[in-house]
């Protein structure tokens, strides 16, 4: 296959996933279950083909460091979704959506503190502006949750941002992990770790597991192989073929797909501030993304 083939299909596969994953929102909202449990079945239907196709693969073991690394990065995983997918049950989609997508800021924040790497001025600038953006959006949604029932919607919101610290935590994890470990197997144990702790966390809250109706068994599948298998796999295909600033970036177009969809199927519409603070956080996340990106292609070529 020639390179600008394989290049043509890895944008095909970007959107796909990037359309795969705007329908997670949809899904969950649809299933209409518990947040843990929504997420809990998320990993159940997606690990029932991905641990089978890893074992008659027979891939490479992990080392016990790595597997360890794997399981937590599949924790945060977890506590990530359950969060956002109990956002949604009380939130405006799109604005949840935006939330969690803002975990490459905090990703930038921890290099910064933890590990103390230098970020650019682009970085702050970036950081700034999606700040900003959050102001204006949480600022709205507050306003438009007095009026329709409270607090309800300010600790939806919480809830996404408190998903995003988590996924930022999950793709710090797995960066540390990546260059050791093939993505199938580390998509594998990490599915397999959050599917242990959400079960144990649904136990635990007295959830309910079973005696859904059909509807929501059916939202729950599409849940587990349209969104988690199909979008990650195409989208992780992507990665392997595309240079990293675009592909990420690419990622951003989840938000869009979700308010998209959000309109005709919810009735959930987006007022002028919403709008206007939603792009400013998209605007922020791609600054941030692109030139982080640049300054790693940059780093590997000077570097060879």
């Amino acid at each position: 296959m020639s390179d600008k083939k394989r290049t043509i299909y890895a944008y095909i596969a970007l959107t796909i996933g990037v359309i795969c994953l705007g329908w997670s929102a949809i899904f969950v909202k649809f299933a209409d279950v518990d947040g843990p449990l929504s997420a809990f079945y998320r990993f159940v239907f997606a690990g029932a083909i991905m641990i089978p196709w890893w074992l008659i693969k027979r891939s490479k073991m992990p080392t016990r460091r790595d597997l360890l690394l794997i399981c937590l990065a599949g924790a945060f995983f977890a506590v990530d979704l359950a969060l956002w997918n109990t956002s949604l049950l009380v939130t405006n989609v799109t604005t949840s959506t935006l939330l969690v997508a803002s975990a490459p800021l905090w990703v930038g924040l921890a290099i910064f503190i933890i590990f103390k790497q230098k970020l650019s001025i682009y970085y702050w600038i970036g950081l700034a502006i999606a700040l900003g953006g959050m102001v204006v959006l949480l600022g709205s949604e507050a306003i438009q949750g007095l009026t329709i029932g409270g607090a309800s919607v300010t600790r939806g919101n919480l809830m996404a941002l408190g998903g995003s610290f988590c996924y930022a935590a999950y793709i710090i994890t797995l960066q540390r992990t990546r260059m050791r470990v093939d993505s199938y197997t580390f998509m594998t144990f990490s599915i397999a770790s959050a599917m242990v702790l959400l079960l144990v966390v649904n136990l635990a809250m007295g959830t309910q597991l079973t005696g859904y109706s059909a509807a929501t068994y059916g939202w729950l599948v599409a849940l587990g192989l349209i969104t988690h298998l199909l979008g990650w796999l195409a989208i992780n295909y992507a990665m392997g073929h595309l240079p990293h600033g675009p592909a990420s970036v690419g990622l951003l177009g989840q938000s869009v797909v979700t308010a998209l969809l959000a309109m005709p199927l919810l009735g959930q519409f987006l007022n002028v501030y919403q709008i206007i603070g939603g792009l400013l956080v998209l605007s922020g996340i791609f600054l941030v993304n692109m030139k982080r990106r640049q300054q790693k292609n940059e780093a590997a070529g000077t570097s060879g």
